[in-house]
Parts: C-alpha cells; sequence; structure tokens
C-alpha cells in the first residue's frame, strides 16, 4: 500500500499529505538535494493536480531555496529575473511548471540556455500503488467510504491522471 507523508503545511481545508507511490520517489529525493542541483536549478514540472504546488510550499518552507510557482505562465523578462537573483543570493531556485522547458515558447536565448542546464524534475502519471492512495486519501477527506469490491473495480478501470481521480471522487460524493 502506498505511504503518506505528512507535510507540516496547514491550508483552509486543514493539514495536507503528499500520497507516496513508487513513481514520486525520485522526485521527493530530488527535492530533498538541491544543493547538489546544476547551477542551483531545477524545474518541477508534471500534469494538473499532480502535487506540483504542494511539494513546492514544503520546499520553500522547509528552507530549502525560493520556489516561482506557473512558471511556464511567466513573462520571461520576470523568470530570468528570478534566476538571476537566486543565481546572486547562491539560493537554490525551483520553477514550478505544467510542461517540461522544452514546451516553454522561449525567445530570449539566455533564459533557454539557463532553462536547458537546469535539472528537470518531472512528475509521472500515477502508478497503480499511488492511483489506489489517491482514491483512499481523497475519499477519506470526502468521508467517502469505498469498501474493497468498489476498490477492486474501479482501480484498474481508472486513467492513470490526478485530475481525472480527483473528479471520479468528486462524482462519487
Amino acid at each position: 500500500m502506498s505511504t503518506q507523508i505528512a507535510l507540516p503545511l496547514v491550508t483552509a481545508r486543514g493539514a495536507e499529505t503528499v500520497v507516496m507511490g513508487p513513481s514520486l520517489v525520485p522526485v521527493i529525493e530530488a527535492l530533498q538535494a538541491a544543493e547538489r542541483w546544476p547551477f542551483r536549478t531545477a524545474i518541477l514540472a508534471g500534469p494538473p493536480r499532480s502535487g506540483k504546488s504542494l511539494l513546492a510550499r514544503w520546499f520553500a518552507e522547509s528552507g530549502a531555496g525560493e520556489v516561482v510557482d506557473g512558471a511556464d505562465a511567466l513573462p520571461e523578462d520576470e523568470v530570468f529575473h528570478r534566476w538571476n537573483r537566486a543565481q546572486a543570493d547562491g539560493k537554490p531556485l525551483l520553477l514550478v511548471a505544467n510542461r517540461a522547458p522544452g514546451e516553454w515558447k522561449v525567445a530570449l536565448p539566455d533564459l533557454a540556455s539557463r532553462l536547458g542546464a537546469a535539472l528537470l524534475i518531472e512528475i509521472a502519471p500515477p502508478d497503480d500503488e499511488l492511483v489506489a492512495g489517491l482514491v483512499a486519501e481523497l475519499s477519506a477527506r470526502r468521508g467517502l467510504v469505498l469498501g474493497e469490491q468498489v476498490l477492486s473495480y474501479l482501480l484498474p478501470r481508472l486513467e492513470r491522471s490526478y485530475a481525472e481521480i480527483e473528479l471520479l471522487i468528486e462524482t462519487l460524493d
């Protein structure tokens, strides 16, 4: 069964957790090793609802470095400025995006080369263990009790998408 990492975050909904599965282990390990990132910069990319922003808040609140969430949607000069400021301050920089930098439309050659030099940390689609953990966690948050027969039926049929898993639980509720 999947494990959960309790993150020291309190939001309007209360404490949040990251449900872990084998597909997220390399992401967590990379975030915990900011001192080894090339140019002290990494790009955390993944699909919507995959936990990027939650992981980024944990990274920032742990004091590991600076975070720019939604970096792929910001003006290039702002991303470039934040990169340069982090380098000048000697702080690790985590850029969070829905897409890998190769898919961004970057016109500034200096920014394009810097993005290409950064460590890319990609959140993969959820594996079977993570899907089961997400269904259990999201159901529990809504007070839903799903029996083993329901889970046995749902899990092999669920699309391996974070957003679709949330939509399913919302629909069941």
